[in-house]
């Protein structure tokens, strides 16, 4: 939503594609098809005259090394977690 709100993306749409479109970071034909993240993401959008780096990673352990890669470049994060799921193991 973060990238809905600034003017990044024009529409918010389903992760799975349901609508035929699907979400936008994540590209790969089988992240669509099952509703999860399996390579990392980057993109970047400003909230007034803040820029913000939006990293999408995999949140399954399964794809912890893809994880640990996209965080080694960063100096800080906050970290988002689903309010609905939690975090999974």
């Amino acid at each position: 939503r973060i990238l809905y709100y600034t003017g990044r993306i024009g529409a918010i749409h389903e992760v799975r594609g349901k609508d035929g479109v699907g979400a936008k970071m994540d590209f790969m034909e089988l992240e669509r098809e099952k509703g999860i993240t399996i390579q990392s993401a980057a993109t970047h959008c400003a909230w007034g005259d803040h820029d913000i780096n939006v990293i999408d990673t995999p949140g399954h352990v399964d794809f912890t090394i893809e994880v640990e890669r996209a965080l080694r470049v960063l100096d800080g994060a906050i970290l988002v977690l689903c309010g609905v799921a939690g975090v999974q193991s």
